[in-house]
């Protein structure tokens, strides 16, 4: 090869690029380099025999070819350098290089330009700075090579707070034409989101100092695309960077990959992770150039306060802006707070002690709509222990409000994804990450599709009894795509596994199970066959079992074809699901379940009751609840708090104690409320509250002091309303969650003795609270409520009669329930 490419002519170079081309023996980045080597010493020759009498001139490398990375069929980026000196002899230097580049066939993209010309087209052309940072000598006076590089990289660095943000813009008008690398079965490998474009703008961000490329495994995904891109340059023979599909099994037997399948899921990851990093880098950017545009302001801020601190000796004036300056970092959850606009680990979280933690970070983060921080993902994935199978009961439902969080769930999970913590805490999932569905109709690949999925369900959790339940399904219903077979068979078994491991109970398992394995039935069976043959919708009920399990397979069924891609749902389809849902429900209408079942007060209770009519007010009692321990000899895993309350039976019960918790930031799991029968001989009418609770962050308050404060409450000294509107007023508002509207609906015929008023909402600090206080001012009596809290969702039933103690007229029942509808939305 060395004696061929002593002759500066073209056979030479050719020669030997061919050989080395169709060596077996090196690819992948030695085989990059050695071709710029090639290139190099063939360049080289052909300045020195060119350059005779010219002085004050250099040949760069520029772009790609400037990091020696040609690709088989890559341009050549070149820049004739001179000092001006000598524009003749530049000139026909410059043909002596570029007619044998053409005689090749060679792409090039070359320039001939002075330092000063060189310096004014890169400030007023993007596209060309970025590929002066990647500037490398291959001939001539090195002393010119090095001046431009240096003052390439100090204007570079100067205008950065300029320039990033154009170079942002660029990325995203990119994105947008080309689609994100990682789903697309036809990707572009250079100008797809996740693709070397945005590596290279990686490469740029860091030149600039102000933020870096955070992720290991960077260089590798980069690597892995420039040798895709390689195989594609080889079984194509052209320039391209378009994975064809019918170029992928080439591709693949040139990389030595199982298929094609197997090829585009290398690539999903690659580009995954350039993605992914792009997104922490960029996210880093601003937060430094807003730190930046601060400090001016700072500065005059310190001025003022200099100023004031002097006048206040002498009794003058007040501080800027009338109070002290906000707290930088605000609470979220237990072990998780806001700042700077991401989400971060409190300084006293302990992740190596608390395995629910990365589960409750990454739901806060997705209920405020912010991304969690690299920093404290990276630390939750080095320390965290390993959830205890099956998971407490904080932990699932720390995973549904995760799931039900909307368009922010998708961020939240990409984070936990990058550091490895999603298949930590789901095994199963790593067979269905990055891989591809070769259909026309999906978007996404498997692993995104489930998220999608989440995130269309949790647009319908009012539509459902059990959210929690839909939201699981969602997540689980084609998780079988990583086997074998049906991807429903299988799936109704992994989902079974998962959602016991997990924590939930059989009943729930089944349900979860039924509903995944049947996730196509309603859709398959509505547009392909007879919805008038009885057989057909018996044969459905007989599948789907029970009216909850048809409830979620309606709604994940919708879910499902919206997170597929526009050409999965229309309003046809809609209206033939419904058709064939109001009919298998027809048949299933034998299974409504009757009014609840109100078991024996316990001695606890009956005690309570005892002294709360004794005393005339409220009593109290709280025990901490616990579950089994997953080991034989481990400690229990806490609960919960169970808060046991008797008061006696007047109005403002409700309301009193919930609004009581709110202040005392308690978050409400489980609430239970009904008029309790006393033993005969005690005289009077008492309510028994039985909930559980658990401390947004911090310990319980003491039981002493909560009932100090819901006696103020019921006797009106405590402005529960004001209080709540004053804490909420102190706290920054968050973007945060877009949650579906409240829906509040009259159960038909669910009980004789009473209207049941069932309530669907967005959890909250003080929901309890308005929904309470809005039936005490439409004048009904709660007899009993059961409440729940399942995940972000609310999912609420209230047991009310009229003054007499009978149900209310229907028109006035459908009144109540509207006005706390509005009252809610509002």
């Amino acid at each position: 090869m060395h004696d061929e490419t002593q002759d500066p002519g073209p056979s030479g170079y050719a020669a030997a690029r061919l050989r080395l081309l169709t060596e077996e023996a090196r690819s992948g980045p030695p085989r990059r380099a050695a071709l710029a080597d090639l290139t190099d010493d063939w360049l080289t020759g052909l300045f020195t025999a060119g350059a005779e009498g010219a002085r004050g001139v250099s040949l760069i490398a520029v772009g790609g070819y400037g990091r020696a990375e040609l690709s088989p069929r890559s341009d050549l980026d070149l820049l004739l350098l001179h000092d001006g000196s000598d524009a003749q002899a530049v000139t026909a230097l410059a043909d002596r290089l570029w007619y044998p580049v053409w005689d090749l066939g060679l792409a090039l993209d070359h320039s001939v330009r002075t330092p000063a010309e060189t310096r004014r087209t890169a400030g007023e052309d993007l596209k060309v700075q970025l590929g002066l940072l990647d500037a490398r000598h291959i001939a001539g006076d090195l002393g010119l090579t090095t001046s431009l590089r240096t003052t390439v990289l100090a204007d570079w660095r100067n205008q950065a707070p300029k320039r990033l943000p154009a170079l942002r813009e660029l990325c995203e008008e990119r994105a947008a034409r080309q689609g994100e690398l990682q789903y697309l079965l036809e990707p572009d490998l250079k100008e797809a989101r996740g693709g070397l474009r945005d590596a290279t703008a990686l490469r740029a961000v860091a030149a600039s100092w102000l933020a870096d490329a955070p992720r290991e495994g960077l260089a590798d995904a980069r690597r892995r695309l420039l040798d895709v891109r390689d195989a594609l340059h080889l079984t194509t023979g052209r320039a391209t960077d378009r994975l064809a599909l019918q170029e992928q099994d080439q591709v693949a037997a040139e990389l030595g990959v199982l298929d094609a399948d197997a090829l585009l899921r290398q690539v999903y990851e690659a580009a995954r992770v350039i993605a992914y990093a792009s997104d922490v880098t960029w996210r880093e950017v601003g937060r430094v150039l807003r730190s930046r545009a601060v400090r001016p302001r700072l500065r005059k801020l310190a001025r003022e306060r200099g100023d004031f601190l002097r006048r206040a000796v002498v009794g003058e004036g007040r501080a800027p802006g009338g109070g002290k300056p906000g707290a930088e970092r605000s609470p979220l959850a237990e072990g998780v707070v806001e700042q700077d606009g991401e989400v971060v680990l409190a300084r006293a979280a302990r992740p190596e002690r608390d395995p629910v933690l990365p589960l409750r970070a990454a739901a806060a983060a997705a209920q405020a709509g912010l991304p969690l921080s690299l920093h404290a993902v990276r630390r939750m994935a080095a320390t965290a222990r390993p959830l205890p199978t099956p998971w407490p009961a904080e932990a699932r439902e720390q995973l549904v409000t995760l799931l039900g969080s909307g368009r922010p769930t998708v961020q939240v999970w990409e984070a936990l994804e990058a550091e490895g913590l999603v298949t930590g805490l789901l095994p199963d999932w790593e067979r269905v990450r990055c891989r591809p569905q070769r259909n026309a109709v999906h978007l996404w690949t498997v692993d995104r599709h489930l998220i999608e999925t989440a995130v269309r369900a949790s647009e319908f959790t009012r539509r459902v009894h059990r959210p929690d339940l839909l939201l699981v399904a969602a997540l689980l219903h084609d998780i079988g795509k990583g086997w074998p077979g049906d991807h429903s068979v299988a799936g109704e078994v992994i989902a079974r596994d998962v959602a016991a491991r997990i924590g939930f109970d059989q009943h729930d398992v089944t349900v979860i199970a039924t509903v995944v394995r049947h996730h196509l039935l309603l859709v398959e069976t509505a547009t392909r066959r007879d919805l008038e043959d009885p057989a057909t919708v018996r044969a459905v009920a007989e599948a789907v079992g029970s009216q909850g399990a048809l409830e979620l397979l309606h709604a994940l069924t919708e879910a499902d074809a919206l997170a597929t891609g526009p050409a999965a749902w229309s309003s046809w389809r809609a209206s033939l699901v419904t058709d064939l849902v109001k009919r298998v429900s027809a048949v299933l209408s034998g299974d409504d379940p009757a009014g609840p079942q109100q078991a024996a007060p316990t001695a606890e209770q009956e005690r309570l009751a005892i002294e709360a009519v004794a005393t005339g007010a409220p009593v109290l009692a709280l025990r901490a609840q616990t579950e089994p321990p997953a080991e034989p000899a481990g400690d229990p895993e806490p609960l919960g708090v169970e808060l046991l309350i008797a008061a006696p039976d007047q109005p403002g019960v409700l309301p009193a104690v919930a609004g009581v918790l709110a202040m005392h930031r308690l978050t409400v799991r489980t609430a239970e409320l009904r008029a309790l029968d006393l033993p005969d001989g005690v005289e009077g009418s008492v309510l028994l509250l039985d909930w559980r609770v658990a401390a947004e962050y911090g310990s319980l308050p003491q039981a002493t002091r909560l009932r100090a404060d819901l006696v103020r409450a019921l006797d009106g000294t405590l402005d529960i309303a004001g209080r709540l509107a004053e804490r909420d007023a102190a706290y920054p508002r968050r973007r945060g969650v877009v949650a579906p509207p409240p829906r509040v609906t009259v159960a038909p015929a669910a009980s004789r003795h009473a209207t049941v008023i069932e309530v669907r909402a967005q959890d909250a600090p003080g929901l309890l609270f308005r929904i309470g206080r809005a039936l005490e001012d439409a004048a009904v009596r709660v007899r009993s409520a059961h409440a729940s809290t399942l995940g972000a969702n609310a999912v609420d039933a209230f047991y009310v009669t009229g003054s007499h103690g009978t149900p209310l007229p229907d028109e006035e029942a459908v009144s109540v329930a509207r006005k706390l509808e509005e009252t809610l939305r509002g």
